[in-house]
C-alpha cells in the first residue's frame, strides 16, 4: 500500500508559478511509476507529466516547457514546478504512483492522492 498527500496548491495570477509536492508513504521504496494528472470541472482527467526510475519525464501536451517534475527517492518525493501558469491551467491536480506500471494512462495507476487545487485567476 501507497499512500500519497500533495500539497502547494493555490491561488495565483496568470503568468505566475506553484510549486505541488507530493510524499509517499508506505510502500513508497516500491514504486515504479510516477504522475502528476490534473481534472477541471467538467472535463475528463488528463496527464500533466509522468516519471519513473531511470527514465526521462514524459508531459502532456499543453506543458510545452512550463512545467518540471523531478523525484528526490530520499525524501519520497514527486515534486511538479510550474511556470508561466494559464486560465486553462486551472484544475484539481493528483498525484499518482504504481508500483508497477509506469506510462501516460491514468487509469493504470493504483495509487492516488486527494487532489490540490490550482487556480490561476487575474
Amino acid at each position: 500500500q501507497v499512500h500519497l498527500v500533495e500539497s502547494g496548491g493555490g491561488l495565483v495570477q496568470p503568468g505566475g508559478s506553484l510549486i505541488l509536492s507530493c510524499v509517499a508513504t508506505g510502500d513508497s521504496a516500491w514504486i515504479n511509476g510516477l504522475g502528476w494528472y490534473r481534472q477541471a470541472p467538467g472535463k475528463q482527467r488528463e496527464l500533466v507529466a509522468f516519471k519513473s526510475k531511470g527514465v526521462d519525464a514524459n508531459y502532456g501536451p499543453f506543458v510545452q516547457g512550463r512545467f518540471t517534475i523531478s523525484t528526490d527517492n530520499t525524501k519520497n518525493t514527486v515534486t511538479l514546478r510550474m511556470n508561466s501558469l494559464k486560465l486553462e491551467d486551472t484544475a484539481l491536480y493528483y498525484c499518482a504512483a504504481d508500483l508497477k506500471y509506469t506510462g501516460p494512462d491514468w487509469y493504470e495507476y493504483d495509487y492516488w492522492g486527494q487532489g490540490t487545487q490550482v487556480t490561476v485567476s487575474s
